[in-house]
Formats: structure tokens, sequence, C-alpha cells
């Protein structure tokens, strides 16, 4: 039986994170393992790590804004960054493809809306392709528009939850 277990990242998980989101993601899309150990090092508290047996699976990370332009490639390097923003922008939902199908990228959604509640958050935004927005509905996001951004090429749609 296997062991589930949520935790912050730290930097010895980037490059773990970055097999995971290098397989997860197509081309341009995934991050390099120099910007996911920014990300780890400037908002560990917004980095959330699943485990299964010690074993990193899965992650999300995130970064915090005032104001939320989803089209902002910069904040991806997390320019603007403010970890007392109010609002909550996911950069990446990522789960190892061989732990797909398992309900896990629901568990760690859950996990990050608690966390990012307790932190007295307002608003998580993302951006996901079209074959997910209904699953982010249901999640209770809501659809706010296509996105401007053509980030590795692909059409993106912006998401919103409000907390």
């Amino acid at each position: 039986m296997s062991t589930l277990r949520f935790r912050h990242a730290t930097l010895s998980d980037a490059s773990r994170c970055y097999q995971i989101e290098s397989c997860a993601y197509e081309g341009d899309e995934a991050a390099t393992q120099e910007k996911i150990s920014t990300r780890i090092a400037q908002y560990p508290q917004g980095f959330l790590i699943l485990e299964d047996d010690a074993e990193v699976i899965g992650f999300i990370n995130s970064g915090c804004a005032h104001q939320v332009v989803m089209s902002d490639e910069a904040f991806k390097e997390l320019l603007g960054h403010s970890a007392e923003a109010p609002n909550v922008v996911i950069m990446s939902v990522v789960l190892d493809p061989a732990q797909q199908g398992k309900g896990y990228s629901t568990q760690m959604m859950r996990e990050f809306v608690q966390r990012m509640k307790a932190l007295d958050k307002k608003t998580i935004h993302l951006m996901c392709k079209e074959r997910h927005v209904a699953l982010y509905q249901r999640m209770g996001y809501r659809y706010v528009q296509p996105s401007p951004s053509e980030h590795g090429g692909m059409a993106w749609h912006e998401m919103v939850m409000e907390l």
C-alpha cells in the first residue's frame, strides 16, 4: 500500500520536478530546471510536492501578484512576484505520467487550495489547454477567457477560483 504525503519543495527536489515537468509538457511548455529552482527558492510555500512512498510523483508551483496578467511571460521568472500579494498564479500542475488516472491531480489541487486559503489568499488563477477547462470547472474554477498567451506555441484558456 502506498503512502501519499504533501510537503513544500526544497531545492533538492528541482531535478526530479524538472524530470516530471519535461515528461508531462510538450515542447517549450516545460519550465527549465533553473526556473524550477528559482520558483522553489523564491516561493517554497507556493510549491507543493506530492510524494508516494517518499518519491516525488507530482507538484504544483505558483507565485503571487497584486495585479494578475496571465499572459505575462516574465512572471514565470517570478518577476513581479510578492509573497504577500492576495492573488495566486499557478504555473504548473504536473503529475508523473505513470501516476496519472488515479485521482492524484485532484488531491493535489484540493490540498493546494486549502493551503492558499490558510495563507489568506483571495484568488487562484491558472491557464490550461481547452481539454482541461471542464476538469478545472469541476474543481471550482470559473472560465475567464481565451488567453492571448502563446506559451509553447499552444492555445491557452484563463481560469480563476475565488477563495
